[in-house]
């Protein structure tokens, strides 16, 4: 579940983010204050118009984490104007400490690199990575499903060239760091690094 609000730029609109279209055609219904965004057979999303009118402390540009109680006030909204279904905030980190435990070449890239990184209490995400400068033993932050890129982009699980991937290793210019570096690489943290914790940037 994502959430994102610009204010300035599309209006006082709560967009709220359940599953990811694809290339499928999506279709919205309109009911009262709230429009609902669907596939053929998922909802993908809804759009909740006027929100500051009943979650009156909602501030932010870009990606938002919603306390409970704002989301149980989403969820009235669903309810009051006809919509089954309720939200669920989604608040645990989605950039993080990954030990990359293994990197190999993709079979069928002379560039991308196939990996398996550690990113909480032994749980590792297989991750298909372009940068150069890539290696097994290096600490580095990945970007989990559900994350959400300082330019908008919405990390989803995919496929690159055959191969699954659950995820993005993030350079320092990706996550808007300031003074990032021009050359292209990830950002490699320092050993001390705890796997799994946030990264704060």
């Amino acid at each position: 579940m994502i959430f994102s609000y610009n204010k300035e730029a599309v209006g006082d609109v709560l967009i709220a983010i359940v599953d990811n279209s694809g290339t499928e055609e999506v279709s919205c219904e309109r009911k009262g204050n709230v429009a609902k965004i669907a596939t053929a057979d998922k909802t993908v999303g809804y759009n909740f118009f006027d929100v500051s009118t009943y979650i009156d402390d909602l501030e932010g540009n870009g990606q938002v984490f919603l306390t409970d109680d704002q989301v149980a006030k989403l969820n009235e909204q669903l309810m009051t104007n006809g919509f089954e279904g309720s939200l669920v905030a989604d608040n645990t980190p989605k950039f993080v400490v990954g030990y990359v435990k293994e990197c190999v070449p993709h079979e069928d890239s002379d560039h991308l690199s196939v990996t398996q990184i550690e990113v909480d209490n032994g749980e590792e995400l297989q991750i298909v990575c372009g940068a150069p400068n890539i290696e097994q033993g290096q600490k580095v932050v990945v970007a989990k499903p559900g994350a959400m890129m300082p330019n908008g982009l919405i990390i989803w699980p995919g496929n690159l060239r055959g191969v699954d991937s659950f995820g993005m290793v993030c350079s320092a210019k990706e996550l808007n760091l300031p003074d990032a570096p021009q050359v292209k690489g990830i950002l490699v943290l320092p050993e001390e690094s705890i796997v799994g914790s946030a990264f704060k940037g």
